[in-house]
C-alpha cells in the first residue's frame, strides 16, 4: 500500500510539472495565504485547473462560490473569463483573500452562505457555475440552494463528497448527500474520484467531488 501510494504521489507531482504552466498570481495567492495563517485546505493546482477548464467548456461567465478561502479558486475561475461571486464567512480569510483577488472580477460577500445563497435567489440571480467547497454539515442545504441558483444546463461542483463520506463508519448506509441528490429531478449528477499529493497526508490522498448538471425542463 505504501508503495501504491508513493507511485500516486509521483504520478501527481509528474501530472503537475508537465501540465500546469507558472502564473505569478496564483503562486502569490498561496504564498500571501500561508503567511497570513490561513489553512492549507485550498484546491490542488490541477484541481484548480480542471475548474478552470470546466469553466470554458460550458461557456460559463459567471460563477458562485461558497467558501472563498484565500481566493485561489477564485482566481482559476476568474482566468476562465468569469464573473465571480464568492461567500466567505470567516473576516480575515475574506480580507487575504481582496489581496489576493486585486483586479480581478471577483466579488467577495462576507457572510455565512445559509444567508447570502437565499438573497441572490430572491434577487433572481442564476449563474452558469456553482462551486461548493465549504462547510461539509451543510452541503446539503449548500446543494438545495446551488440547484435553484444555477441556470437550466448550468453545472454544480461540491468538492471533498469522498473525503466526507469516508469519515462515516458505516459507508453506504443513511442519508447522505448522495442518496438526496439521487433522488433530485431537477439534476443528473455522478461522483467523480481524484487522487492528490496537494495535502501532504495519505489519509487525505484519497477524495473526489459530485458534478451535477441542472436539467432545462422546458
Amino acid at each position: 500500500m505504501t508503495d501504491k501510494l508513493n507511485l500516486a504521489g509521483i504520478v501527481d507531482v509528474h501530472a503537475q510539472s508537465n501540465l500546469l504552466k507558472f502564473d505569478a498570481r496564483l503562486d502569490n495567492a498561496l504564498t500571501n495565504s500561508a503567511a497570513n495563517g490561513l489553512p492549507s485546505i485550498t484546491v490542488s493546482p490541477l484541481q484548480g485547473q480542471y475548474l478552470s477548464i470546466q469553466c470554458k467548456l460550458i461557456g460559463a461567465k459567471s460563477v458562485l462560490e461558497v467558501g472563498t478561502l484565500g481566493g485561489y479558486s477564485s482566481i482559476w475561475f476568474a482566468k476562465a473569463g468569469a464573473k465571480v461571486t464568492s461567500i466567505e464567512i470567516n473576516p480575515k480569510h475574506r480580507d487575504v483573500a481582496l489581496e489576493n483577488t486585486k483586479g480581478l472580477d471577483v466579488d467577495i460577500i462576507l457572510g455565512a452562505a445559509l444567508d447570502v445563497m437565499p438573497k441572490l435567489a430572491a434577487e433572481g440571480r442564476k449563474f452558469d457555475l456553482v462551486f461548493l467547497d465549504a462547510s461539509w454539515d451543510e452541503q446539503s442545504e449548500y446543494f438545495e440552494w446551488a440547484v435553484k441558483l444555477t441556470r437550466p444546463n448550468g453545472c454544480i461542483y461540491v468538492d471533498n463528497v469522498i473525503r466526507e463520506l469516508l469519515e462515516h463508519e458505516n459507508v453506504g448506509e443513511g442519508e447522505t448527500l448522495l442518496t438526496r441528490v439521487g433522488r433530485d429531478e431537477r439534476v443528473d449528477a455522478t461522483l467523480v474520484p481524484i487522487l492528490s499529493s496537494h495535502k501532504g497526508k495519505s489519509d487525505e490522498m484519497f477524495d473526489g467531488f459530485l458534478l451535477a448538471v441542472v436539467k432545462d425542463n422546458k
